[in-house]
Formats: C-alpha cells, structure tokens, sequence
C-alpha cells in the first residue's frame, strides 16, 4: 500500500460503553453454556415440576370423577338410570374422593422416588462446587 491509499482509509473504534453492548448483543447469539449451578437447579427443578404434575392430574380426575358421581345421584342424567344411579352416584363420587386423597401422597412419593433417582448427579454437582 503507498502513502494515498494508508490516508484514505476508514478506521473506527468503538467506545467502551459500546463495546460492552455489542459483548452484550453478541453473547444472545452464542451458544449457551449451562454452568454447574444453573444444573443443579434445572435438575431440582424437574423432579419437582414432575411430582407436582403426576398429583395435579391425579387430583383433577378424581375431582372429574367426583362431578360425575355426584351428577349421577342429584341431577335428571341419574334418573335416566333409574333406582340404581343413587347407589352409582354414592360409588362413583366416593372413587373419585379416593383420588383427590391420594394426590398428595402420590407428590410425595414420587418426589422421594425421583429425588433418590437424581441424587448421585446433584451431589456430584455439589462436590465440584464446594471444592
């Protein structure tokens, strides 16, 4: 290059407050790397969201149950079925009590199950952190 063409030439250089913002744009388009904590809480976060969902569903078909046993023993749709839909309504309402009740238990339980599951990996986690 001769001496013209080094004086025409374009040189810009960001300040440092735009330099961070473009680090900043920048970092959205990488790829993400999880780190040993956001890790140890993803995996917490599983075995939770799981239990709950398992008890959540649980809970809404016996409350659905629920509903249909008590539509079978007080409303018009029982009396379709004659003398027979009090007794159906009574059971039908009492199974799904039965599953209301069970929900929580079975939060618990699968959550002790899960919990036990993911362990070895979250204590591994931990004893890289602590060190």
């Amino acid at each position: 290059m001769d001496d013209n063409q080094k004086n025409e030439m374009f040189q810009y250089t960001y300040s440092a407050k735009e330099q961070e913002e473009l680090q900043r744009i920048r970092r959205k388009y990488l790829p993400k790397e999880e780190t040993k904590m956001e890790q140890i809480h993803r995996l917490d976060a599983q075995v939770t969201q799981k239990a709950a969902m398992v008890s959540i569903v649980v809970g809404v078909i016996g409350l659905l149950v629920l509903g249909l046993g008590m539509s079978f023993a007080m409303t018009e749709l029982g009396t379709a079925l004659g003398d027979f839909s009090l007794v159906a309504g009574i059971v039908i309402g009492i199974a799904g009590m039965v599953l209301i009740g069970i929900a929580y238990p079975l939060n618990n339980h699968v959550l002790k199950k899960e919990r036990k599951k993911i362990a070895p990996e979250i204590l591994r986690l931990t004893e890289e952190l602590m060190k």
